[in-house]
């Protein structure tokens, strides 16, 4: 197990002991485990600076694959023993879940942030992954795009982007659609708890074992600028939509350190 620089040894053997002993219950080949824990709020960046007593909040985050499959666990909480607690659950969870084969998850999730201080939690609204939020905290502020990602993006059907999703603990994830051959998310929302949208207006997809709802519009041509301003001022956790010129889809969303992540596909 790798445990994240920056952590005592003390916390670090209790961190990495509490996770241990639930890789060695599973009933799955694990490997690749990275753990990786901060503290929260702006004064302080997970996976940069150690967890001290008394901090504002703690990140919790571990990686690992399962038979195979990569998956992401990562929760917050006001203290060390909790966000562990919660952390051992989730991992637990998620690699009985990938095992013994997927299910949808229910909707609505239970909050991440419960007992958290207010400054802390407000950041920590849907984005779409781990690398992300656990970047060193920018001086720029809120409102701010402080971090940007290029991948290439994976072709694959909407019930596959989803199952992803999942398994890496995002709450949007972008994708091709191979049916369409357009750029794509699913994300979590109600009634279902999946939703795809598609840069172009399409139909559903044929038979999806997923049960999701369909965005009947394509997403909106924004600059970066516009779309800043459109997530800021309706609040949203995050925002689907297509870059001007080349229609490719890109994912605005908030960071725990409260500034705004990019993803946008690799040209």
């Amino acid at each position: 197990m790798r445990v994240c620089e920056g952590m005592s040894r003390g916390f670090a053997a209790e961190a990495g002991a509490r996770i241990a002993a639930v890789v060695g219950g599973a009933d799955a080949l694990v490997e690749s485990l990275r753990l990786r824990i901060g503290t929260l709020g702006t004064a302080a960046s997970p996976g940069t600076v150690p967890w001290v007593p008394g901090a504002p909040g703690v990140l919790a985050q571990v990686n690992a694959e399962v038979d195979g499959r990569r998956i992401r666990v990562q929760e917050a909480a006001a203290d060390l023993g909790e966000a562990l607690d919660r952390l051992a659950d989730g991992l637990r969870t998620r690699m009985t879940a990938v095992t013994a084969g997927w299910t949808p998850r229910p909707w609505p999730r239970r909050t991440r942030t419960r007992g958290l201080p207010a400054a802390a939690g407000a950041g920590g609204r849907g984005g779409p992954g781990a690398a992300a939020r656990l970047d060193p905290p920018s001086p720029a502020g809120p409102g701010r795009i402080v971090r940007r990602k290029r991948p290439q993006l994976v072709w694959c059907s909407p019930d596959a982007a989803a199952r992803t999703m999942d398994a890496m603990d995002y709450d949007i994830h972008l994708f091709t659609d191979p049916a369409t051959e357009t750029d794509a998310v699913v994300f979590r929302v109600g009634p279902t708890g999946y939703r795809l949208a598609r840069t172009v207006a399409a139909g559903p997809p044929t038979r999806p074992a997923v049960p999701m709802t369909l965005s009947p519009c394509g997403a909106p041509e924004l600059s970066e600028e516009q779309a800043v301003e459109r997530l800021t001022l309706a609040e949203l956790p995050h925002l689907f939509f297509a870059q001007p010129g080349s229609g490719r889809g890109r994912v605005l969303y908030r960071r725990f350190d409260g500034g705004l992540g990019l993803i946008g596909a690799a040209l």
